[in-house]
């Protein structure tokens, strides 16, 4: 699990140990992957927490041989760990702009190297990539991020399809996020005057891990969506996408500001983490629980497709019948 010491990594983290599962946790964040580590035993699994930053290939390479020889043959990774920047474009350093591009996306090419390279000698095993409604939608103040998920996405299309020609029993799948409710907003670097919040709806972390467990356990399907908002957006995006530039470019400033002004002195952890010997434990949770949901339909209706399939051929097959027994 990269991106394991808060979040959504760290969620996931907790569901996974809660079913007895083995979690190696890769992060940045001292206190964060300690905490997290803890979470995992407490919920009755084996945690062993790596310090690695993503972005270096022979780090995640070399954090996956630890993996193995400690822990045994690696059944399922997942990528997760990212960093952005919360600003116009024209006020993004290059450095920053790069750098982001390394975490959020290169992060995810070097961890599904790391874990395909191992599992296709097995000829099994799972990859999970965390993504976001914003793999296909870009908005406003997330240029970084926006174009890194939108390079992910594309990169697992690519994957899969390879997969699919050899054959193989490795499977690769993508969950799309829609805002949820983790300390990043807290966290990341930010020219914003206000303080950066999730575009509403929010969504609890513990929603996007029931998610990831899902797809974890059926990785045939090529992606889930998370959330009603996710997959509005992505039927917008599809239909009218230059209504919605239009929409975004008069909602999107003010809809990610809180009405508060930004601390001087908040963290930001691009360069480095935001926790370690003077920071603290973030867990899972941001700064709107009191806004943020608890369940999400459209997730159940994402895992129960073919029975809702099912239902609704049923009810226009009854229709159909009612309909000619009145003729």
């Amino acid at each position: 699990m990269t991106g394991a010491s808060g979040g959504i990594g760290r969620a996931v983290a907790r569901r996974l140990a809660a079913r007895g599962d083995t979690v190696a946790l890769l992060a940045r964040g001292e206190e964060g992957l300690e905490g997290a580590a803890e979470d995992v035993r407490k919920a009755g699994g084996t945690a062993l927490p790596i310090e690695v930053d993503v972005a270096d290939h022979q780090a995640v390479e070399a954090a996956a041989d630890r993996v193995e020889k400690e822990l045994g043959p690696i059944g399922l990774w997942v990528n997760n760990a990212f960093s952005s920047v919360f600003a116009p474009f024209m006020e993004i350093e290059m450095p920053e702009f790069v750098r982001t591009t390394e975490v959020t996306y290169l992060g995810y090419v070097y961890g599904t190297r790391a874990a395909l390279s191992r599992m296709r000698t097995r000829d099994r095993g799972v990859i999970v990539q965390v993504g976001s409604a914003l793999a296909y939608r870009g908005i406003p103040l997330q240029s970084a991020y926006c174009g890194a998920k939108h390079a992910v996405q594309g990169f697992t299309e690519s994957l899969r399809v390879e997969l699919l020609h050899d054959k193989s029993n490795v499977h690769v799948t993508m969950v799309q996020m829609p805002a949820v409710n983790t300390p990043q907003f807290g966290w990341v670097l930010s020219r914003l005057p206000k303080k950066a919040q999730p575009v509403a709806p929010i969504y609890q972390p513990e929603i996007a891990a029931r998610a990831v467990e899902y797809a974890a356990d059926h990785p045939k399907r090529r992606e889930y969506w998370v959330g009603g908002s996710t997959a509005l957006t992505l039927a917008a995006n599809a239909v009218a996408p230059g209504i919605l530039d239009r929409y975004l470019a008069k909602t999107g400033f003010k809809g990610q500001q809180t009405d508060e002004p930004r601390p001087a002195d908040q963290p930001a952890n691009l360069w480095k983490p935001a926790d370690g010997p003077r920071g603290q434990d973030e867990g899972a949770h941001g700064d709107f629980d009191d806004q943020a949901k608890t369940r999400s339909l459209q997730l159940w209706a994402s895992q129960h497709h073919g029975f809702l399939a099912a239902v609704g051929g049923g009810l226009l097959a009854a229709g159909a019948a009612w309909a000619y027994g009145r003729r």
